[in-house]
């Protein structure tokens, strides 16, 4: 399969400390790319920097190309008026909390057909509206006609990040930025996202990076697996394979610390490696 985005050699820096550290990764089309790594891993930062989203005080060096659908074009140093046409429609992201991604005194239709708009200057309120209320029927919000005027404190978690989807999705990227979307989640909504994710992915023909610190989640979600840490990649493999016969100490500390049926509820829980990252 072609590649359609190569991320390579890329160095963030917020003043003098380097937060991510010569990070490569690949991804191919429709494939779903699990980025592993436990809080401060460098995992979100990595996908911010891919949008351009890391602000003025961030320093991004390497290389990060995105397949358009002519030729390879180079995001760092890309103005910020061609990166604001590439976001949503080519490639969008779901943020991990989505009481902080929306807007608390817009309606949630309101949000959604303003994403619309941003990329559709052309469409009308109505036809923005329709397509609006069929992307919150695409993610399964009932009464998505009713509740199109309603606040997201009216929403449960479950369907606020439901909601995110539908605005993410709207435009038909070629590429989704899953950024820890069920953290806040318990855990049968989490299932249901995941379940939701899946079939639109395989729907839609979806290229995927999903961040997570949850191993768990990222098994059930990924065809190849990167395990981060520090700010680097320690492993990378398919998902099975890194999983089920992990090469890093690291990676092998990480499946050790997740507990299973036959963990002894009376020991200590496992601690994961604290040793070099090289």
């Amino acid at each position: 399969m072609a590649s359609i985005l190569e991320i390579e050699n890329l160095h963030v820096w917020f003043g003098t400390k380097e937060v991510v550290r010569d990070v490569s990764l690949t991804l191919e089309r429709g494939e779903v790319l699990g980025l592993v790594g436990e809080s401060g891993s460098g995992k979100s930062v990595t996908s911010l920097a891919i949008l351009g989203l890391l602000g003025p005080a961030a320093r991004v060096e390497g290389s990060i190309r995105w397949q358009t659908r002519d030729l390879p074009r180079e995001l760092i140093g890309l103005p910020n008026q061609e990166l604001r046409a590439l976001r949503g429609r080519e490639i969008a992201m779901v943020f991990q909390e989505p009481m902080t991604a929306l807007n608390p005194v817009m309606s949630i239709g309101h949000q959604i057909t303003e994403a619309i708009r941003a990329h559709r200057s052309t469409a009308s309120a109505r036809e923005a509206k329709r397509q609006a209320i069929a992307a919150l029927e695409s993610v399964a919000i009932p009464e998505a006609a009713r509740r199109f005027s309603d606040y997201p404190h009216q929403f449960s978690g479950g369907q606020r990040q439901r909601i995110l989807i539908a605005m993410a999705l709207v435009h038909q990227p070629r590429l989704l930025i899953a950024d820890e979307p069920t953290t806040a989640l318990d855990v049968t909504v989490q299932a249901q996202v995941l379940e939701l994710l899946k079939n639109l992915q395989r729907e839609h023909g979806l290229s995927m990076i999903f961040t997570s610190h949850d191993l768990a989640v990222v098994g059930q979600m990924a065809d190849r697996v990167s395990v981060m840490r520090h700010g680097q990649i320690l492993e990378t493999g398919p998902a099975l394979q890194v999983l089920t016969h992990p090469r890093h100490p690291y990676t092998q500390s990480l499946l050790c610390a997740v507990p299973t049926l036959r963990t002894d509820r009376n020991a200590p829980l496992a601690m994961v490696a604290t040793g070099s990252t090289t």
